[in-house]
């Protein structure tokens, strides 16, 4: 195998042979790519239950076929995507016809993540692919079984030269962030964040962040219990609560907290039976460093269900902590894990005191009827994005851009938006000869008032 400084300089110099440029090329490198993973769709099932214990109904919604109609979405549009558009010409610039093209980076690195890591490996590789890049991959090392998975997809389908999956931890992730990149592509830790960044600016590469925070989840008392409550134990334990834009926290209306309560420990009940150890359908913690540092965090706090532990497979179980102290550690951190902090407040400034506390979050969530109490809570705070009356599911619909805001990332993606990341826009401007004015050449005397006219009223 080449090293890495070997690697880099072959996706470079393939990218420089203009191979990428082709769209026809694209588009049989991401249909190949369709085939292979779906040809591999029980391998691919296979290693998420090895690493998680997820279950293949939860591996197909959350992870599978998001990525299949992420490649749907690409090959059907990748030719009007690509097309240069026109846009209106200035008339400070007549005679002109002025275009945006869409061109590739060049050699792309994607540092993927644990959590997700078949989902978020492939969505911004696909678009990378799309864009005409090439793209190097570092899977995650926590999910073993996936992460070769992911290897043996790429290697069947792409030349080396154009896309590689490259195993390893720590020391490699360092090895490529000192090389010089074109884009580099994260999703991960606000912590390790910082240092892709902080390495991307030696070489002033852009960069996409996406990262996590703690992602609130605001409840008055204008909705049935029961609705909140099967939505949003689905949303917190989706995935274990291993997932960046899950609730983090729920804050709700005092005079119904003890009936949401109340439904939230029926709802978990009726959804992994009152032996959850023992149900198919919920996943194990990663490993035990993750698992470690999940029960620290509810520690002294008073816990209100669950809280049952087994080292042995990495289990923990749906867990909800009432009113924790805004400064202790479950209210610091971000959770990442089926553990739920629920607060109550009387008024929007209780609310308040409480947001105004913490970064700013990938995800935010409002459950109410009341729409000038949610349009007010949507605009008053800045997050990555949210939903109305549910959970997490602002993430399947490929028209909208994901992505977060300060402490919880930089760049977005999802359909043609990751295709627009992976894209410089390029500004083409073409300039007519049969018309050549002269108020723009000097000598300057007698033109600024002429000039100032102009601006005015066309500028």
């Amino acid at each position: 195998m080449k090293s890495i400084p070997e690697l880099v300089a072959s996706h470079k110099a393939f990218f420089l042979s203009q191979g990428t440029k082709d769209v026809s090329y694209r588009l049989l490198l991401l249909k190949a790519l369709k085939q292979e993973i779906i040809k591999k769709e029980q391998d691919i099932f296979d290693a998420l239950y090895n690493d998680f214990r997820k279950s293949e109904f939860e591996t197909y919604i959350s992870e599978f076929g998001l990525v299949i109609s992420e490649l749907n979405l690409a090959i059907k549009k990748l030719k009007t995507w690509s097309r240069p558009k026109r846009v209106r010409a200035s008339i400070l610039t007549f005679p002109s016809k002025d275009y945006i093209y869409k061109v590739p980076y060049g050699s792309v690195l994607v540092i993927a993540p644990w959590n997700y890591p078949f989902l978020l490996a492939m969505n911004p590789l696909i678009m990378a692919i799309a864009a005409g890049n090439t793209v190097v991959l570092k899977p995650s090392e926590l999910t073993e079984n996936t992460s070769k998975v992911l290897t043996k997809i790429i290697k069947n389908v792409f030349p080396e030269d154009v896309c590689t999956s490259i195993e390893g931890g720590i020391p490699l992730a360092t090895a490529l962030l000192a090389q010089k990149w074109d884009y580099i592509f994260f999703t991960g830790s606000t912590k390790v964040g910082k240092i892709v960044a902080e390495a991307a600016a030696k070489h002033l590469t852009p960069v996409t962040l996406e990262l996590g925070g703690k992602s609130p989840c605001i409840i008055d008392d204008t909705i049935d219990v029961k609705l909140i409550a099967r939505r949003l134990v689905w949303g917190k334990l989706l995935n274990g609560g291993q997932t960046c834009i899950a609730p983090d926290f729920v804050i709700v209306k005092s005079s119904i907290k003890a009936n949401l309560v109340n439904a939230i420990k029926k709802e978990i009940t009726r959804r992994y039976s009152e032996d959850i150890f023992q149900s198919g359908d919920f996943p194990r913690i990663i490993n035990s460093k993750n698992l470690k540092r999940l029960v620290s965090l509810i520690e002294n706090e008073s816990i209100i269900f669950g809280g049952e532990i087994d080292e042995k497979t990495n289990y923990l179980s749906p867990t909800l902590v009432d009113s924790p102290k805004l400064d202790s550690k479950i209210m610091t951190e971000e959770i990442f894990g089926p553990i739920l902090p629920i607060l109550a407040y009387e008024a929007e400034k209780d609310i308040a005191k409480i947001l105004n506390g913490i970064e700013r979050p990938l995800a935010f969530y409002v459950f109410s009827k009341n729409k000038s109490f949610y349009s007010k809570i949507i605009t008053t705070y800045n997050f990555g994005g949210g939903v109305i009356n549910d959970p997490l599911i602002h993430f399947g619909n490929s028209k909208l851009p994901f992505g977060g805001i300060g402490a919880s990332g930089m760049g977005n993606y999802h359909g043609i938006h990751g295709f627009d990341t992976f894209s410089h826009k390029k500004a083409i401007m073409k300039r007519g000869t049969w018309l050549d004015l002269p108020l723009r050449y000097a000598p300057y005397k007698g033109k600024i008032n002429l000039l100032k006219t102009i601006f005015k009223y066309f500028g």
